[in-house]
């Protein structure tokens, strides 16, 4: 991901999960041990585009999907590829069968929801070297075929311990950026759940 979409998750994460629409930016700065100019970047781009209002100290959030979907727009999904697979067991087997990753899109929304709009047959996930190294030894076992692949795990980056869960907002997007038809019914039982 790029520092730009580090500054969209968590302003968005604040907003949606923390239901705290002020910030500063340099409280940002520090927090994501980003420079002023990156996040003052981010912050005149969602200006520019209405989703914030800048005050005299700091800014307020006013029009979180504008700022969702922004960032989904820019958010490159197969670039953050790192391994994928087509494991021959049921998708429910998979997640139950995968170590401590931390799961995206369809799981994730299932996860946090108790819910799932449609079924699907893919599972995204998010693992650094180590945690990858582990869900390969775990199914040494079981036929992996790199042809027409169910299992996708993106490289997890440094700031996403910050957060207690994955983000909604990064559930959004990533499957904003997914191709299969049924990521749609995912996204607008999303959207609905998402409020400005």
């Amino acid at each position: 991901m790029k520092k730009t979409e580090f500054v969209y998750r968590d302003i968005l994460y604040n907003a949606i999960e923390e239901k705290e629409p002020k910030f500063t930016q340099l409280e940002l700065s520090k927090k994501l041990n980003l420079s002023l100019s990156v996040i003052n970047s981010a912050v005149k781009k969602l200006e520019q585009i209405g989703a914030v209002k800048i005050m005299q100290r700091g800014f307020r959030v006013i029009d979180i999907k504008k700022i969702i979907y922004l960032w989904a727009s820019l958010r490159n999904l197969q670039k953050d590829i790192i391994f994928k697979a087509r494991v021959e067991i049921p998708v429910r087997e998979i997640e139950r069968t995968m170590p401590n990753l931390i799961f995206t899109a369809y799981t994730a929304y299932k996860l946090k929801f108790n819910d799932y709009p449609a079924d699907y047959s893919e599972i995204y996930a998010y693992a650094d070297e180590e945690e990858l190294d582990t869900l390969r030894k775990r199914f040494v076992n079981i036929k992996i075929d790199s042809k027409n692949p169910n299992l996708f795990v993106l490289k997890r980056d440094s700031l996403m311990s910050l957060y207690k869960t994955i983000p909604i907002s990064q559930i959004f997007v990533d499957l904003w950026n997914l191709k299969e038809w049924y990521a749609r019914d995912f996204l607008k039982s999303l959207e609905r759940r998402i409020t400005t």
